[in-house]
């Protein structure tokens, strides 16, 4: 298992659009992924799981991937939160 701790620029937060392009890619993996905010993990292959954390702008969420490409997962969905999922980042 492996994990990263993300803060999210993404000005909206984790709504539909950025939300169903991180579940697309998800889907390609064997692995389990999570994104665990505060207390709550939730599925990062299901839409409604990720929409139902209520993830804004700010909040650190904690990516995990367990599997046998869980190395791969992780750092390419890392990347494409980090680069806003097709969201303008707000530059600081």
């Amino acid at each position: 298992m492996v994990s990263k701790k993300i803060v999210i620029d993404i000005p909206a937060g984790l709504h539909l659009r950025p939300v169903s392009i991180l579940c697309n890619r998800s889907i390609d993996y064997n692995s389990s992924i999570m994104i665990k905010k505060n207390e709550k993990s939730v599925n990062a292959k299901s839409v409604l799981g990720i929409l139902s954390a209520g993830v804004k702008y700010g909040d650190e969420i904690e990516l995990i991937c367990d599997g046998s490409d869980e190395q791969e997962a992780l750092e390419t969905l890392s990347v494409m939160i980090n680069d806003g999922l097709g969201d303008k980042i707000i530059k600081k």
